[in-house]
Parts: C-alpha cells; sequence; structure tokens
C-alpha cells in the first residue's frame, strides 16, 4: 500500500546523517525513541545533535532543559535565517541557542514560538519547505557532527514538511493499533506529495518501529500482523514492548544507556542493533 520513492543521495564519508522520526499520530513514543537512538549513537562514539522541532518541546525536555520565555530556541534561528523576514530577526547566534551536555550530544531545543513558524513565513517568496533544510547548509552542521537527529511534531503542517525535506531517512515509531496505521499513511502521503512536488529529493524509509507492544494483548498481535502485511517490504524493526524500564528512564529524564542494570540490556540491545541498521542504511 505505502508507496517508495526517490531517495535523498548519501551524504559523503564526512558528512552527518540527518535521521527524522516522525509518525502524525501522538502518544507512540516517537519522543522517547529519538532520545535513546541520540544516546545510543553517543555510546558508540559518534558526535550527536539533536534538533527538536516539535513546539511542545518535551524532546528538549527530556534532556532536562527548563523551559522560559525568553530562552532563544530553534525557531528563533529558523526565522534569522530568512532574508526577507528582516524585520522579525532578533540579536540570535546558533552558539547562543545550542546546549552541550556532557554525554556527546548537543542540541537545539524549541519552544512554543515554533508553533506561529507557519503563519510567520507565509508570506515570503522563498521556498517555506526548504526553510530547515538551508539552516542546516547555511551553518554546516553536517560537517561538525556524525549524526543528526531531529524529532518532528505529531502533526502535518509545513514544519513536518520542512523536516522531511531536510532529512536523509525516517524512522516510523508506531503503536500496533489501527490508530496507528493511520497515521502512517497520512504521513507517507506527504512523503508522496514531496516526492510530487520535486523540489528536493525524499528521505529514505528506515524502517517502522513498533512501541508500546502489549505481548498480553491477543489483539495487538493481530493488529501488528495486519500492519505488518500492509507495509510490505518495508523494514519493520524489533517491537518495544511497554517495559517498566521505559517508565523508570523517563521519570528520571535519562536514557536507558544511564542504567547498569541487567533489566536494561535488552533495550540497549535494541537501540544498537537500530542505530547499525540505520547507519547500514545510510552509507
Amino acid at each position: 500500500m505505502f508507496s517508495f520513492f526517490k531517495a535523498n543521495p548519501a551524504p559523503t564519508a564526512n558528512q552527518a546523517r540527518i535521521i527524522a522520526l516522525m509518525n502524525q499520530k501522538g502518544g507512540v513514543g516517537k519522543t522517547t525513541m529519538a532520545f535513546n537512538l541520540a544516546h545510543a549513537f553517543a555510546h558508540q562514539g559518534k558526535k550527536v545533535l539533536c534538533i527538536d522541532m516539535d513546539p511542545q518541546a518535551n524532546f528538549s525536555s527530556l534532556f532536562d532543559i527548563p523551559t522560559s520565555d525568553d530562552r532563544k530556541n530553534i525557531h528563533h534561528l529558523l526565522i534569522n535565517s530568512v532574508k526577507e523576514l528582516k524585520a522579525l530577526h532578533t540579536s540570535t547566534f546558533l552558539n547562543d541557542v545550542i546546549i552541550k551536555t556532557n554525554e556527546n550530544i548537543d542540541l537545539i531545543p524549541s519552544g512554543q514560538e515554533l508553533s506561529g513558524f507557519e503563519l510567520t513565513v507565509a508570506g515570503i517568496n522563498a521556498p517555506r519547505q526548504l526553510i530547515l533544510k538551508k539552516f542546516i547548509e547555511k551553518f554546516e552542521l553536517r560537517s561538525q557532527y556524525d549524526v543528526i537527529i531531529i524529532d518532528g511534531p505529531p502533526t502535518l503542517g509545513l514544519l513536518v514538511v520542512n523536516i522531511l525535506c531536510a532529512t536523509d531517512g525516517v524512522l516510523y515509531p508506531f503503536v500496533p493499533d489501527r490508530f496507528s496505521e493511520q497515521g502512517l499513511k497520512n504521513i507517507q502521503q506527504v512523503v508522496a506529495d514531496i516526492a510530487e512536488m520535486e523540489i528536493t529529493s525524499t528521505p529514505k524509509n528506515l524502517g517502522y518501529i513498533p512501541n508500546l507492544f502489549d505481548t498480553r494483548r491477543k489483539q495487538a498481535s493481530t493488529d501488528l500482523e495486519h500492519i505488518r502485511e500492509t507495509l510490505g517490504e518495508a523494514t519493520m524493526h524489533e517491537a518495544f514492548t511497554n517495559k517498566v524500564q521505559f517508565g523508570k528512564s523517563l521519570a528520571q529524564r535519562k536514557s536507558v544507556f544511564h542504567f547498569k542494570s541487567n533489566d536494561f540490556k535488552d533495550l540497549q540491545r535494541q537501540f544498537v542493533s537500530m542505530t547499525e541498521a540505520v547507519s547500514k542504511e545510510l552509507n
């Protein structure tokens, strides 16, 4: 049912791979996956940049970044990068916004201002779909990192289109139920629309991640099998079950790699396996 289109050319050896995690439906664990995937890459010695493109800023919150009205974020950087919006430019520089953690991960946080992005850029002549892509190019972010991970909002608006135009590949977390299936169909339609625009190559499909899978529910297994059949030959990553370890790590705003207990070994293995599969696909 899902179509696949011409993919972005692979980045050169010294350029970061850009990976987005997307689903039009909320509550599927997309941000949790992005957070742990970033730490999985960092755990392997990769230098990682995380970009929070969701106005809810949950990705930023997992890094224990307090939100405040005067904190500059990705919205200010994107607006500053558009020459036609000079009247709205602020004295905000990348170094003012980027937050360095102690774990080989940098973060460009989000903020509520980003919810007005689509309206703010509505009148410009430059391609609105390519603002994020041009921002990444302008600051040569690919040459400064090994991996760039983008967490997107659970919507189908201009922010999502910008992410899809900027990324090399997309991972699609979902909860195995019929509602998530519709969300996957909707986001794939946006990918199809981008392909028809022909303003940039479309990102690779890096696979689907079944999350919050309840092994005790027979219907969950039935729904997962149905979705697997619907997706056809697309990569289906190993399902993440609804484990208490996820809740424990999120409550402490830590990744699963922060814990030495054997209880976390299986989750760590799954995320490392995913980084290997993604790296192989994008190299």
